[in-house]
């Protein structure tokens, strides 16, 4: 196939003129829903963008998923990174091709996918996890994406240390950031930068006490609010519930512990 058309294997978002969506992946076979049965080996050849009808006669259209859709429709055991954070946190980190990035607390692979999409095949993934069923599952979710390939699973507690050094980014998704700071030091290249996510407004402060004496400079705290609105253009208005709190971000930059000392970087 020409990426143009739709091939056995690949994912597709099939979604309702309501909105309603369903992530599949295409073969011959019967795809059940509530709207109808959708015969997928129908699809095989058809351009992206198609449409194609449940034996209930319910029109679906056929799209080619974006980074945004796999993230949501992945299967989860854990809470995972929302997209609105997640797009923020691949460019705090400047997560590209080629680049080598740490995550500590795989959880369902949100963010794990994120990663290893935009690090391309050239880049690397480590991502650490104590709880080894997380892991397998997060494992699944990228083995579905067909992006496994990108990224090493580690069944570890990272308090005792990250393996790698030198590594272009590293994000620490856990209850208490504050016990892998050290850690997270000695991995980190000089300057590149560290990220981290947190529920509450308690664990930010103790947090950044952390990072101060752990060597992390130009520390910011922020948090993202998405608020959608109703495409009618008769009637545009604000949805009537919105994404609003998910978690604080942290970021900071690893400076050189004598600069620390000495004062010579800025806060």
């Amino acid at each position: 196939m020409d990426g143009k058309k739709i091939g056995r294997g690949d994912l597709a978002l099939l979604v309702s003129k309501e909105g309603k969506e369903f992530l599949v992946q295409v073969d011959e076979r019967l795809f059940g829903t509530h709207l109808g049965n959708v015969d997928l080996g129908n699809l095989l050849g058809q351009s992206w963008g198609c449409i194609t009808t449940t034996h209930r006669g319910k029109e679906l259209y056929v799209l080619k998923p974006s980074l945004h859709d796999l993230t949501r429709h992945i299967k989860r055991r854990t809470q995972i990174i929302f997209p609105k954070d997640l797009g923020f946190i691949l460019m705090k980190l400047e997560v590209g091709p080629g680049k080598r990035v740490i995550e500590c607390g795989t959880g369902s692979g949100s963010l794990t996918l994120a990663l290893a999409w935009m690090a391309g095949p050239t880049g690397r993934v480590i991502s650490y996890e104590k709880e080894e069923a997380f892991s397998l599952l997060a494992r699944e979710n990228l083995e579905r994406v067909g992006l496994a390939d990108r990224v090493e699973f580690k069944l570890k507690d990272a308090r005792e240390g990250f393996d790698e050094r030198d590594v272009d980014a590293l994000f620490l998704d856990v209850r208490n950031p504050w016990d892998y700071l050290e850690q997270a030091y000695q991995a980190l290249a000089g300057g590149h930068t560290l990220g981290i996510l947190v529920p509450t407004t308690n664990q930010v402060s103790r947090t950044l006490e952390g990072l101060a004496q752990n060597g992390f400079v130009h520390a910011e705290v922020c948090e993202i609010l998405m608020r959608r609105y109703k495409a009618n253009p008769e009637r545009l208005r604000p949805e009537d519930r919105m994404v609003a709190h998910t978690g604080f971000l942290i970021f900071a930059r690893k400076g050189t512990l004598k600069e620390v000392e000495d004062g010579t970087l800025p806060e």
